[in-house]
C-alpha cells in the first residue's frame, strides 16, 4: 500500500537516519553500545529543553505518561492546582491530576481563545497554588499560550508555585527556554516535533520540582512513573553505566538520540529551527485565509506554530472533505474537541516537513490537496 503523507499534529513524518536507527538486532538495555546513546540521549534533551540544570526522564510510555508522572510525584491530596484550559488536554490533564487528590481550579478561555495575563494573575492571588499546569500548544484548538509571559506573573505573585509545561505538542518547534524562564516540569512525547515515532515519555525536571517529589510528606501515589525509582536510572546511564528498574524502549531510544543530535547540530541554531515553524505556519496560514476559511484560534498571536485548526467553509463536511484529501495521498485530522469536532480540522507542520520541506515539498502537496478536495466539494476559493 502506498504511503500517504502523515500531516496530523503527530506522529509526523521522519527523518530517514531515525528510522534506520531502530532497524537494529535485538539489543540488550545494557549493551555497552546501547548505554553510550541512552546517555548521549539524556544529554541532549537538556539541550534540546534549554534546561543544563534540569533532570532529564526518558521513559516507555505515551506523553500522556508525563503527565501522570508530574501529578502523582508532585502533588498530594489537598494541594491546590491553578490548570490553564485551553482545549480538551487541558480538561485531560486536570482528571489527571484529580486523580492524586489534588484540588483542581480551571481558568479556561472560549474555544480558539486563551487566558489574559490579568486573569492569570488574579487567580494566582485567590490562594496558595502548589502548582499551575499550562498547555503550551493545545492540539484540539491549536492555540499558543505565552509560557514566558505566564511564568513571569507566576514568579511575581506566587514564587513558591511550581510551573508544569505540557509540552507535548511544541518541544522541538515552539521556543522553551526551560532554565532561564523558571519551568519546574516540561513534559513532551517523541512522536511531534522530536520527529520519533510514538513511544517514548520525555520530560526534564527541575532541581526543585524534584526536591518537592523526593521530600513529599505522602506515602507515594505511583510505582512505574516514580521519579524516585527513575532517578537513579537516568543518573547512572548518563555517568554510562548499566542500570535496571523498568525496560527501556531500546530502538526507540536509538532514535530519539539520533533525532536530538539532529536537532542541536543542525546548520543555524535551535532558534532558526523555530524561525522555520513560524515561517511554516505563516505559510499555511496565510495560504488558507486567502481562500477564504477561518483559523480557529481568534488572532494569530495565539495560533501555533506546530499546527493549523481551521473551520470548514459552510456546506463542506467533515467525512466528504478528509475522505478526499485521503484520495489524494495526504493524512489530515479532523476536529478533536467534543464541543466542535465536526466545526473544523487540524493540519500539522512539524519536523522535517518544515526544515526539510524545499527538498521534500509537504506543504506545497498538503495545501495543493486541501485546495482540490475543496473544490471538488463544491466550495468556491
Amino acid at each position: 500500500m502506498a504511503h500517504k503523507l502523515c500531516m496530523i499534529p503527530g506522529p509526523v513524518e521522519f527523518d530517514s537516519e531515525v528510522l534506520q536507527a531502530m532497524a537494529t538486532p535485538a539489543t540488550s538495555h545494557v549493551d555497552p553500545a546501547f548505554i553510550e546513546k541512552f546517555g548521549s540521549a539524556i544529554e541532549l534533551t537538556r539541550k534540546v529543553f534549554f534546561a543544563p540544570t534540569g533532570q532529564p526522564f526518558i521513559i516507555a510510555g505515551s506523553g500522556t505518561l508525563t503527565w501522570d508522572a508530574t501529578a502523582a510525584n508532585l502533588v498530594e491530596p489537598g494541594d491546590h492546582v491553578l490548570v490553564i484550559v485551553t482545549g480538551v488536554f487541558g480538561d485531560w490533564f486536570a482528571e489527571c491530576i484529580s486523580v492524586y487528590g489534588g484540588k483542581v481550579d480551571l481558568l479556561r478561555a472560549p474555544f480558539g481563545d486563551r487566558p489574559s495575563l490579568d486573569q492569570i494573575e488574579a487567580a494566582l492571588k485567590q490562594k496558595p497554588y502548589k502548582l499551575v499546569t499550562v498547555t503550551h500548544v493545545d492540539t484540539s484548538s491549536g492555540v499558543l499560550n505565552n509560557i514566558e509571559e505566564i511564568c513571569a506573573i507566576v514568579k511575581k505573585v506566587s514564587p513558591a508555585t511550581l510551573i508544569a509545561l505540557d509540552g507535548v505538542c511544541s518541544v522541538g518547534a515552539e521556543a522553551i527556554r526551560q532554565d532561564e524562564w523558571g519551568i519546574d516540569v516540561v513534559m513532551t512525547g517523541s512522536q511531534k516535533a522530536l520527529g520519533v515515532p510514538p513511544g517514548l515519555a520525555v520530560m526534564v525536571v527541575s532541581k526543585r520540582a524534584l526536591e518537592v517529589a523526593l521530600n513529599r510528606k505522602s506515602a507515594p501515589t505511583t510505582y512505574f512513573a516514580s521519579f524516585k525509582k527513575w532517578l537513579p536510572i537516568m543518573q547512572k546511564y548518563e555517568a554510562r553505566q548499566a542500570s535496571y528498574f523498568a525496560t527501556p524502549a531500546v530502538q526507540l531510544v536509538l532514535a530519539l538520540q539520533v533525532s536530538l543530535s539532529q536537532l542541536v547540530a543542525a546548520q543555524g541554531s535551535l532558534d532558526q529551527r523555530f524561525a522555520q515553524h513560524r515561517a511554516a505556519s505563516a505559510k499555511v496560514k496565510d495560504t488558507l485565509e486567502s481562500w477564504g476559511l477561518k483559523i480557529v484560534p481568534v488572532a494569530r498571536d495565539r495560533a501555533a506554530n506546530t499546527l493549523t485548526a481551521v473551520y470548514y467553509p459552510s456546506g463542506v463536511t467533515p467525512a466528504e472533505f478528509l475522505g478526499k484529501v485521503s484520495g489524494k495521498g495526504v493524512l489530515l485530522a479532523g476536529g478533536l474537541h467534543p464541543e466542535h469536532a465536526a466545526k473544523y480540522f487540524r493540519v500539522g507542520h512539524m519536523n522535517v516537513s518544515v526544515v526539510n520541506d524545499s527538498m521534500l515539498g509537504h506543504l506545497d502537496v498538503t495545501l495543493g490537496a486541501i485546495k482540490s478536495a475543496l473544490q471538488e466539494c463544491g466550495f468556491k476559493l
